[in-house]
């Protein structure tokens, strides 16, 4: 059975971004702002990929490296405040592994991607109910703190019954290393992701690193 694969613009960056996640972004490098253009022309995503080695803003003869997993970017909101500033803010669809990526003329990243299965609904099991019970207090918190949906960082439905929705807020907000990030990504399982995620937490707080 053949993979099937895919050629999509990259957007590389110091962050992660999962399924259902929210990222705001301010474009102005002009690579980006045509990518941007046609994204929201013809109404498709465009990939997030998280930086191995190199940095987001281009630089002369600088060698960049990407992580071998990423996920869908669908613009959700647009805002031209210049003909060469956007901001945007997006959130997250399928998840990808990178399998070749090459950079064009204009300095645009390209990328073969092979889309991943979509993570199946699951049922929270009880030794990881605590994960779902502390997200949801931080986001009662947020909300007692004044802020609207559209400033809390989680997007609703907050799905406070799922694996993989617990798991990926989980994954976004942990103080964890790119590479434990993208390895989490990696993972399709929701609720393996959520069981790494939880053990993470446990020795994040063993070693009184403080959660934001």
């Amino acid at each position: 059975m053949s993979v099937s694969t895919q050629t999509i613009p990259l957007f590389p960056l110091g962050t992660t971004l999962y399924p259902d996640g929210l990222l705001d972004l301010k474009i102005f490098e002009v690579r980006y702002l045509d990518m941007i253009k046609e994204c929201v022309r013809d109404n498709t995503p465009f990939g997030v990929v998280t930086i191995n080695q190199g940095s987001e803003v281009r630089q002369p003869n600088e060698q960049l490296s990407l992580m071998s997993f990423g996920t869908l970017a669908h613009i959700a909101e647009f805002e031209a405040v210049q003909p060469s500033l956007f901001f945007i803010r997006c959130q997250g669809g399928q998840r990808f592994r990178l399998n070749q990526y090459s950079q064009e003329k204009n300095g645009l990243w390209i990328g073969e991607v092979e889309l991943m299965p979509d993570d199946k609904s699951c049922a929270i099991p009880e030794h990881v109910q605590d994960m779902a019970q502390r997200l949801g207090e931080i986001i009662v918190g947020l909300k007692g703190r004044g802020l609207s949906e559209a400033q809390i960082p989680f997007a609703s439905p907050y799905l406070l019954d799922d694996c993989a929705w617990v798991a990926n807020r989980w994954c976004e907000i942990m103080p964890i290393s790119a590479a434990q990030k993208n390895h989490l990504l990696s993972i399709d399982h929701p609720l393996i992701r959520l069981e790494l995620a939880k053990e993470l937490l446990e020795q994040l707080e063993q070693g009184d690193t403080p959660l934001n």
